[in-house]
């Protein structure tokens, strides 16, 4: 497979692993935006870039904060248990 395809191949299969790791995920972003990604973009510019349900405007995929599996174990160690 040429090198350039391959790559592409690579790119594609991350996007859509991100994607099914976060859409429909509760998310809490670092400015305090709370919520539920609606839809995960491959931005040429800005990179991975998410919605809220809920909020108008995308953000970039590093601004997460906590995301569903996070909030999980953050509420688990507060409570004392451990996993």
């Amino acid at each position: 497979m040429p090198t350039a395809k391959l790559r592409a191949s690579t790119i594609l299969a991350e996007f859509h692993h991100a994607e099914a790791e976060l859409v429909g995920k509760a998310v809490v972003l670092t400015d305090g935006k709370a919520g539920t990604v609606e839809h995960i973009w491959l931005d040429e510019w800005h990179g991975l870039r998410i919605s809220i349900r809920g909020h108008e405007g995308k953000w970039p995929v590093s601004t997460i904060k906590l995301a569903e599996t996070n909030l999980i174990a953050a509420r688990a160690v507060s409570r004392g248990c451990r996993r």
